[in-house]
């Protein structure tokens, strides 16, 4: 029995907008799983080591529910450019060049690194069409300490002539890869770029698969308005977007759907009911002008609402500003809503940011008993003060700005992946 104790200023997200601090307390896991927060120790781990971080802020670790990883190398690239002339210009040719597994290995060993030392330990992320690059990826996120899912992207259209797959190619291929995968941390999910890329009998099979196998589903929903356009083009028997999901079997509480900026009442009303989790990424919906999503309506109406990057049209992997983005974000649309709707508060952000996704991954909000241990040591020290700052304020600041290796520890699933 391994048991891990942890000394710090506590500080969690049990509830949406709720903070819970525990000043000089202890976190502790036994085996990887919580076994609570103590402002004393208890007497039965009197004997176990302590790992104490003095006056350091302890705080759950990031949830990082959409991003690219073969866009990972064009990081700040095209910020000029709408979504589908960005897609064409830049990010194919970037994830073309992904069938080089040299490049590949180098590429994705990085990534993961950079995931955990900014202290994300669970995602939902996309690979490129390549089989062997999507293993290679899902090796070295389970070698770097991360947990959550990976998807081999599936596109047989409007990819370009250097980047798309035929229909026999990109179903048989996922089936080879989804046979291969055997991660203990790193789980597979079916991944259909969006509907533009794929043609009807390709997501028909993929919703076959993902019922056959039981998998979770990620894709992109309602992100800009040309794309809603080509939508329309294609499916002109379905009323919205997310019909051509729902259609196909690909519409479920395991589906998760990024972006949702132009999801009006009807398309939200079908999230919601379907228990489809919708990932806000403001950074990227700002890069790429496609708009304000309707966050805090959605959070209103039920709707399960997490956070994600989405590089390389976000522009940093630092969940910690994409949840200071989706606060922006939120008050941009504030202004845009002829100040009716609230904006994000910074634990709300956080709770997104972090304990929000919890359900997806089968556990609770906040360092709760039971729970995996994933969370981050943050120092503050360095920062100057002009007079003494409650944890609270500490934790607020600590969200907006921190020094260069502010990151003193990073723990996932109860392991220890990145320390000082």
């Amino acid at each position: 029995m391994e048991t891990r104790i942890i000394k710090g200023n506590i500080i969690s997200a049990p509830e949406f907008g709720k903070l819970e601090i525990t000043e000089k307390g202890y976190l502790i896991a036994v085996d990887g799983k919580i076994k609570g927060t103590f402002q004393k120790l208890p007497d039965e781990f009197s004997d176990c080591t302590i790992e104490d971080y003095g006056d350091a802020l302890v705080m759950q670790s990031f949830a990082d529910m959409h991003l690219h990883a073969p866009q990972y190398p064009m990081l700040g690239m095209g910020m000029d450019m709408p979504l589908l002339d960005w897609l064409n210009t830049y990010t194919f040719p970037t994830e073309s060049c992904f069938k080089d597994n040299k490049f590949v290995r180098k590429a994705y060993h990085r990534l993961a690194y950079e995931l955990a030392a900014k202290g994300t330990t669970r995602v939902c992320m996309f690979s490129s069409i390549h089989r062997e690059a999507t293993l290679i990826l899902m090796e070295e996120l389970e070698n770097a300490g991360i947990t959550g899912y990976v998807g081999k992207v599936n596109m047989d259209r409007n990819g370009g002539k250097d980047y798309q797959e035929t229909t026999e190619e990109s179903i048989s291929e996922t089936v080879k890869w989804l046979e291969a995968c055997n991660f203990e941390h790193i789980k597979p999910m079916i991944t259909p770029r969006f509907t533009p890329a794929c043609t009807d009998e390709l997501m028909q099979e993929l919703g076959r698969i993902a019922k056959e196998k039981d998998l979770p589903i990620q894709s992109h929903l309602s992100e800009n308005t040309g794309e809603l356009a080509l939508v329309k083009e294609l499916h002109p028997d379905c009323v919205q977007y997310w019909e051509t999901y729902a259609k196909y079997g690909l519409w479920n509480d395991k589906t998760l759907m990024a972006h949702c900026v132009w999801s009006d009442a009807r398309e939200r009303k079908a999230i919601k009911d379907a228990g489809v989790w919708a990932v806000h990424c403001a950074s990227s919906n700002e890069n790429l002008v496609s708009g304000y999503a309707p966050v805090r309506v959605m959070l209103n109406e039920g709707l399960n609402v997490v956070l994600g990057s989405d590089i390389a049209g976000g522009d940093h992997l630092s969940m910690f500003k994409n949840i200071t983005a989706a606060i922006r974000a939120s008050k941009a649309r504030r202004i845009m809503d002829d100040w009716k709707t609230d904006f994000l508060t910074v634990e709300e952000a956080f709770y997104l940011g972090t304990s929000a996704a919890a359900p997806f991954f089968g556990e609770k909000p906040g360092f709760t008993p039971g729970n995996s241990l994933h969370a981050i040591v943050v120092e503050d020290e360095t920062l100057p003060m002009v007079r003494p700052l409650s944890v609270h304020e500490r934790f607020e600041r600590c969200v907006y700005r921190r020094e260069h290796g502010a990151i003193l520890a990073v723990y996932s699933e109860g392991r220890k992946i990145f320390g000082k």
